[in-house]
């Protein structure tokens, strides 16, 4: 069956009426005037349920969401805004895997000249007066970082993860 864009997903009826019953705000209660034989909606709230009561709640440990090794990850956190474009800003919590393979457009902690930077991984291709190499690249108008044999790249790990506070 073809659904035209207009078409909603599901039809729920029309909330009509007030809800000044506790019964109303029940689970599954029906929604509108049309009576128990109108379909039933579920409830639902842009807060978080009670975990005693709602069994929907379930706790997750963020060490399995958002950490793959947990030996060679580690948290940093960032200081300037050179890499504002990839959303990590100042003050952002970075969750760096040293486990991981840096690849093409992956966002490094590279040590440079003894300090740890975050930049942006990038591999350029030979072609048109382009070298073969590798750079470290900002997202602010700053100059890239060129690794030759001089400056040779050392990459601290991987960041995947950023932390944003909003206090």
């Amino acid at each position: 069956m073809r659904r035209t864009i207009d078409e909603p997903i599901c039809r729920v009826p029309a909330y009509t009426a007030r809800m000044d019953n506790p019964d109303d705000f029940a689970d599954g209660a029906p929604v509108g005037r049309d009576g128990p034989a109108a379909p039933t909606a579920r409830r639902t709230s842009s807060a978080f349920g009670t975990p005693g009561i709602d069994s929907t709640v379930r706790r997750h440990d963020l060490n399995d969401v958002f950490i793959r090794h947990q030996d060679a990850t580690f948290m940093m956190r960032a200081a300037g805004s050179d890499m504002h474009g990839a959303g990590i800003d100042d003050g952002d919590t970075l969750l760096v895997d040293r486990a991981l393979t840096a690849q093409h457009g992956s966002v490094v902690i590279a040590v440079v000249d003894g300090e740890l930077r975050v930049r942006r991984l990038e591999r350029a291709g030979a072609g048109r007066g382009r070298r073969t190499g590798v750079r470290l690249v900002a997202d602010a108008p700053v100059a890239p970082i060129e690794i030759t044999e001089d400056a040779p790249l050392e990459v601290w790990g991987v960041v995947t993860t950023v932390i944003k506070s909003l206090l």
